[in-house]
């Protein structure tokens, strides 16, 4: 693992937060880590699959609020982005 392995999750970007965890699947699939790394590993990949989780669901919540009004129902129609 890179000193990414070392960032506190929480103040990771989704991006880095997913560079970070595709990095540590690739390490886990070649199969070429001590067993007690790859446990660090697999641990710290669950927070990061979770703090992904958790911002695409802030994402959406984010997209949501701008779709719909503030009764909650629909307001205008979403803008046609086909050109």
């Amino acid at each position: 693992m890179t000193d990414s392995g070392t960032t506190d999750i929480a103040k990771l970007s989704f991006e880095a937060a997913l560079k970070e965890l595709e990095d540590i699947v690739q390490q886990l699939e070649r199969g070429d880590v001590e067993l007690e790394k790859s446990i660090a590993m697999y641990e710290r990949g669950a927070a990061l699959r979770a703090h992904c989780e958790a911002r695409l669901k802030d994402a959406q919540l984010k997209v949501d609020k701008i779709v719909l009004g503030a009764d909650g129902k629909p307001g205008t129609e979403p803008a046609g982005l086909d050109g």
